[in-house]
């Protein structure tokens, strides 16, 4: 469905996306693990053109693009195909939670207004907010702003969302809702980029794994694979870190 070739970019002399590729297949969900610095956000950001990709290529249902170089036209066209779910919600705080949701679907993909709103409700219903149509982000919680960006995200039928670690703004007793959220969709058939911290959604939603570090991709793999048979010593020492049941599991 989706292939990323060679994907480079610096900022200021320092180089950090150092070549990365990936292949993105319908209905998988690919979780993106790595320590802070290691560039996953990026990477993110440059397959949906938030960041202009110094070199690089997608291909994107047969269409390539070159990413460094791509038209006003190609850019929307694989956006149109996108959806991006951002850490800090992005939402209008002049608007309601189901104004949040028909915004793009008025304003970008024209759809008619009434149309916009009943496809609207029946995103927010689904993440959970059916009586939360009117309420301003100020009358919401973290975990329910972050839900009204899934629910803005699921709205225009993406072909794949892409997560920006979408629970690190949230407080603890709350990134439970959103993952909740997330796995459904996953168990759906929706395919997703997530890039996280969570090691219970890679572990338990992911199709595929895939570890970051210093601009490179270290080790991909299915989600058991990566949790109970890693390749990499690179790898083994970030498990180490982050779970503490890791030596029960190898």
């Amino acid at each position: 469905m989706i292939t990323i070739d060679n994907v480079k970019k610096s900022f200021q002399g320092n180089e950090v996306l150092k070549g990365i590729s990936l292949t993105i297949e319908k209905n998988d969900v690919v979780a993106i693990l790595g320590p802070s610095g290691s560039g996953k956000t990026t990477f993110l950001r440059c397959i949906n053109f938030l960041e202009k990709a110094d070199e690089g290529k997608i291909v994107f249902d047969g269409i390539e693009t070159d990413l460094s170089k791509a038209s006003k036209k190609e850019i929307a066209a694989i956006r149109k195909k996108t959806a991006f779910v951002f850490q800090n919600y992005n939402l209008f705080q002049n608007k309601t939670a189901l104004e949040n949701v028909t915004e793009g679907l008025i304003i970008a993909r024209k759809v008619p207004k009434a149309e916009a709103e009943k496809i609207a409700k029946e995103a927010l219903d689904k993440v959970g907010l059916s009586e939360r149509y009117d309420y301003y982000p100020s009358q919401l919680s973290g975990g329910q702003q972050q839900r009204v960006g899934i629910a803005r995200a699921f709205a225009v039928n993406p072909e794949v969302i892409l997560f920006d670690e979408p629970t690190s703004a949230l407080d603890p007793e709350l990134i439970g809702e959103v993952l909740g959220v997330m796995k459904k969709l996953a168990k759906e058939g929706t395919t997703m980029v997530v890039v996280t911290h969570e090691m219970s959604f890679a572990r338990d939603a992911a199709t595929k794994v895939v570890f970051m570090a210093d601009g490179k991709i270290v080790e991909e793999g299915t989600s058991k694979e990566f949790f109970t048979h890693p390749k990499e010593e690179r790898t083994r020492q970030f498990l180490r870190r982050y779970l503490n049941d890791y030596d029960y599991l190898i």
